[in-house]
């Protein structure tokens, strides 16, 4: 290592990846990570940071391209912090999120010859979002509207995104178009002084509806009534315009008070046959295409007949538990955030589901209880956030013991974790499928089926 100088340039052979997609290579033999390089290239980098054991490069010039090089498709690609991997073939994204499934797997899991099948990618990778979020912002005396850059909370201003809806395009002109010639102050995270902070749109992929949620550090917009009119001319799908309030300084984008301006609360869309109403507030998924496909996967890993008592953990506002409710004779919805059981139990209604019930609490909480109250499932579906299964709902589990676990996760490292741990203790892993849930970036979504072993 003392060999390597900062600043100073250096060339370089790539032949990895990180999990988050930046090229691994090595300086006398200590690794440096370089952003936007692939396996396979030779390129120029500058060393810009050094510690003991790497460094990190930036990308000067590629000498020899892989040929899993792309030409990003966004003009900001790079500015912006929503995408990473624009520059790599989608067959070789694919392949990338496959291979950091099975290495988690193996490194962290220490799980060996498990069946990790390719993953499920797109027909179609681009505008497959039916949310986009974009703070407001002032550069130069103008609005700007857009995506943070990465790490940062500068906007990086564009006209369009390919990864969202188009009408996501449209509206955003629409908005940036009424502040600045009705002088509406936008919102400064530094004082906490001004009125619009964020604009949301959430689309109904199946229905066509649209929703805007124009985000306000207050309680009125002026000349709302211009813009409602400006919108629905632009936008006619749209069904629902929303004023949310969020007076907190904080980065939390969304406030709990809502306030219509313009048609109904809700709009609605479906994941199969099932009817989901959505609000500002609500979870939904935002790739409607590939949760499909996700949940379609749960529900055939779980083997269910029809007599199955099913436990569905971490359930938010009852999508998987409305799937397993076709093949189960009796699901059981848990999810610790009440507005999200409230959304559950009418989604239930909406579509007649009659043999799901939801729970409020946590579900290191909840399942011992009702195992200890005799409540005992025969199959056990678990989606949790990134963090993975607390160790306590694990233990129950083992205790429990389901005829089999299908675990979905957005955490191939806490998935590997967790399903090491059910390993030891009674269960095997038969198989593992990833989604691509978020094309041209390193995030990948996983469907595992977990048998118990009959000693």
């Amino acid at each position: 290592m003392t060999d390597i100088i900062k600043n100073n340039d250096y060339t370089v052979e790539i032949t990895g990846l990180t999990h988050e997609g930046l090229g691994v290579g090595r300086i006398n033999n200590l690794a440096i990570f370089v952003k936007g390089a692939i396996p396979g290239e030779t390129i120029l980098a500058k060393v810009i940071k050094i510690n003991k054991s790497y460094a990190v490069g930036k990308l000067l010039k590629i000498i020899k391209a892989s040929e899993n090089r792309a030409e990003p498709f966004c003009k900001v690609y790079g500015k912006c912090g929503g995408c990473s991997l624009q520059h790599m073939d989608y067959s070789a994204q694919l392949k990338f999120k496959t291979d950091m499934v099975r290495e988690n797997l193996k490194r962290i899991g220490k799980l060996e010859d498990v069946i990790v099948n390719p993953a499920i990618g797109m027909e179609n990778s681009l505008r497959y979002r039916n949310k986009a979020q974009f703070p407001v912002g002032m550069a130069d005396g103008r609005p700007v509207i857009g995506f943070y850059s990465v790490r940062s909370h500068n906007i990086i201003d564009s006209e369009t995104c390919g990864i969202q809806d188009e009408l996501s395009d449209r509206v955003r002109e629409v908005v940036r178009k009424f502040i600045a010639e009705n002088k509406v102050s936008v919102y400064d995270e530094v004082t906490g002084k001004g009125l619009v902070r964020h604009v949301m749109t959430r689309v109904g992929f199946k229905t066509g509806e649209v929703m805007v949620v124009i985000v306000v550090n207050g309680k009125k917009l002026p000349f709302h009534d211009k813009l409602v009119r400006s919108l629905t001319y632009a936008v006619p799908d749209i069904k629902s315009i929303v004023l949310n309030v969020n007076t907190q300084k904080s980065n939390v984008i969304l406030g709990s008070e809502n306030i219509t301006l313009f048609g109904r609360d809700v709009i609605t869309d479906y994941i199969g046959k099932f009817k989901f109403e959505i609000s500002p507030l609500s979870f939904y998924q935002v790739n409607p295409v590939q949760t499909e496909v996700l949940y379609e996967k749960a529900l055939e890993y779980a083997g269910l007949t029809g007599s199955e008592t099913v436990f569905d953990l971490y359930c938010g506002i009852g999508t998987i538990s409305l799937f397993l409710s076709q093949k189960a004779k009796k699901v059981y919805g848990v999810e610790v955030v009440e507005d999200a059981i409230r959304d559950a139990k009418r989604n239930a209604e909406i579509n007649g589901v009659d043999n799901c019930e939801f729970i409020v609490g946590e579900a290191e909480k909840v399942i011992p209880e009702l195992y200890g109250q005799g409540v005992k499932a025969d199959v056990v579906v678990v989606d949790p956030p990134r963090k993975g299964c607390d160790e306590v709902l694990l233990q129950t589990l083992v205790d429990m013991a389901p005829k089999r676990i299908v675990y979905v996760s957005c955490n191939p490292s806490t998935l590997a974790r967790d399903l090491g741990y059910l390993s030891e203790r009674g269960f095997e892993v038969n198989k593992v499928q990833p989604v691509d849930m978020f094309p041209y970036t390193s995030h990948v979504e996983c469907v595992t089926l977990m048998s118990r072993v009959e000693k």
